[in-house]
Formats: structure tokens, sequence, C-alpha cells
């Protein structure tokens, strides 16, 4: 296995730099893993695609306002922090720019909705800085929503970049294949038996950090926190024990579930970290059919995909996407495989 075998060719005028309006318009590719066929539908025939009886399970994490933007008192100098996490009230690790500014004992000041914010460098390591704040704030509205780096110029509405079925602010990054359902699209699959219920992974930046050495399984992944709450643990033991299908929307959704089937041996209520990595050949245990957008070329979302269908396949849609348009990354399309 090679990172470079799952390369494909994207034209830049294929990544989305808006969200589909209104969300659940976006396309949506239909991959049936039982024969290798490729259709091809709209997210709003969800309902339609679903069997009744299956089980939704959505990451209801919440996007941070977590870009800062200040100054340094002494020189005036323009730095930026991104909240990653918290460690205390008034601690958290940040990833910072310029990283070389972050001296351990260096005030800065940063402008946030509530006003200015002093922080104090306590620490760095190759990727992250530590922070200390002079007083607590609320990670949902102290600073920018951040959009990935793909994205450039979007002044719309930063509501679009979250869910509408997200709950508390935790994460660097959306969950971006639950961007395109709707109140009413919900309420539809419900009408139509299908059942949903939610965990949570905290999604980290380094979900953008591409696989750099030549062996994927030579690739660190970013750890990142999860739970699973004991009604979402009950609703998936009871979906698996009847023969029903776990249907997981996002990648976030087939880590969280995949690594506590690892670790325990079942799914249970579950709160810790994972650094799980999925690569083609490993086994999934829980999740029977996926919902999640199109990613990057040689990255750990895409093997992860390449794992659940088989690589061939999924870089033949993924060719076959790019040749009738369908819109990439975070505000682009879906994909549905079963």
């Amino acid at each position: 296995m090679r990172t470079s075998d799952f390369t494909f060719a994207l034209p830049p005028e294929a990544i989305a730099q808006h969200p589909a309006e209104p969300r659940d318009s976006a396309r949506l590719m239909h991959l049936r893993r039982d024969g290798e066929t490729i259709g091809h539908r709209v997210f709003r025939d969800l309902p339609d695609i679903l069997r009744p009886g299956d089980l939704l399970v959505l990451n209801d994490t919440r996007v941070m306002a977590a870009r800062l933007n200040g100054t340094r008192p002494d020189t005036g100098g323009a730095v930026e922090a991104l909240l990653v996490r918290p460690i205390t009230d008034l601690r958290w690790q940040v990833l910072f720019r310029p990283a070389r500014a972050a001296v351990h004992g260096r005030i800065f000041v940063f402008e946030t909705s509530h006003g200015p914010l002093q922080a104090m460098a306590i620490a760095r390591d190759e990727s992250t800085v530590e922070l200390e704040f002079a007083h607590p704030f609320d990670p949902a509205t102290v600073g920018q929503v951040p959009l990935p780096p793909y994205i450039r110029g979007y002044e719309g509405d930063p509501e679009r970049y979250q869910t509408v079925y997200s709950r508390e602010a935790r994460s660097a990054a959306a969950p971006t294949a639950g961007l395109h359902f709707t109140p009413a699209l919900l309420e539809r699959l419900a009408e139509r038996g299908i059942e949903r219920t939610a965990v949570t992974l905290e999604v980290g930046p380094g979900t953008f950090r591409p696989v750099t050495v030549d062996d994927p399984r030579d690739h660190d992944l970013h750890e990142e926190h999860v739970t699973i709450p004991p009604a979402a643990a009950d609703a998936i033991e009871r979906a698996k024990a009847a023969g029903r299908r776990v249907v997981a929307v996002g990648t976030t959704v087939v880590r969280t579930l995949e690594h506590v089937a690892r670790e325990r041996g079942r799914i249970e209520p579950y709160e810790g970290w994972t650094r799980l990595k999925i690569l083609p050949g490993d086994p999934f245990a829980v999740v029977d059919a996926l919902i999640t957008n199109f990613h990057l070329p040689q990255s750990t979302l895409l093997m992860l995909v390449c794992a659940f269908a088989g690589t061939p396949f999924v870089l033949r849609a993924y060719e076959e996407a790019v040749a009738t348009g369908y819109r990439f990354y975070s505000f682009g399309d879906a994909m549905f495989l079963e």
C-alpha cells in the first residue's frame, strides 16, 4: 500500500467555495458495493434510498468560533490563534501563526466578540502552542468560525458551516457530511421509519493534515475526543441485534463507532480519545452504510472510504464525479455508500 495509490486528478474549479442552497439540494452519488454500480441523485432523495428501520448515526458536534486575531503589544505585529482544545478554563491548545512568535512568557492581545482578551504563551511543541488566557470565554462566540483553507473569500452566513442538529461548540472543523440535512428532511426520514441517534467526535484541525509519508501505515493520525452517550449506545446495539443497518453520517462517526467496537468489543457508553486510522483491509464491525462528502487526494478520509468500498471502485466513482461536475470538499456534494 502506498499513499500514491489514493491519487486522482481534481481541477481547482471543482472545489466548492459556497454551500448548496438549500442544503438538501446538493447532489448525491449513490454507490452500491454489491455489483459496484453508481447512481446519481439529489440529497433530498435520501428518504427514498434508505430503508425503513435503518439507524442514522450523526455527529452532533458544533464548530467553535475558534479563529482569534491579535497583536504583540511589544511590536504591534499581527498574530493568529486557532483554538484546538481546552486544557483548563484558562489554558488552551492552539495553532499559532507565526509559530516562532509564541515565545514562553510573551503576551498577546486578541480582539474578540467580548472585547480585548490577553493571553500568554506557556508552552510549544512541534505543531501547537499552549496559551493561558486572562479570563474564561465562550468558544461558541469568542472569535470567527474557521473555514477550511481551501475555501477562500466566502462571506455568507457562518451558520452554513454548522449542521442543523449541532449542539456544543467543541470542534475546529465541521462534520461536513451532515451539512446537507434540513429540519424538514430529518422529519421526512422519521416519517419513513428511519431512526436516528447522535454521538460526538470533536473534530481537530489535523483533519486537514495531508499524508506525507510513502506508506500511509506510517502516518500518525491526530488524536480526537469521542463520546457515545448511553442512548446512542442502546440504539446502536438494538439495531445490530435486530439486523437493521447502522448508517454513519460522516467519517467522524465511522471512526467513533469502530474505535469503541475495537477497544471494548461492542458498542457501549464511552468517553475517551481516538487516533484510529482505517485503511484498506481493515474490518468494519459496526457501520453498514456511509454518507460522506468527497475528500482530498491522498487523505486519510479518502483512504477510509476506500477501505469501506474498495479502492478501485471508489477512485472510479471519484473520476466520474469530476467528469460529471460534482462539487468537492466541505461545501461540496455527497456520496452514499451501501
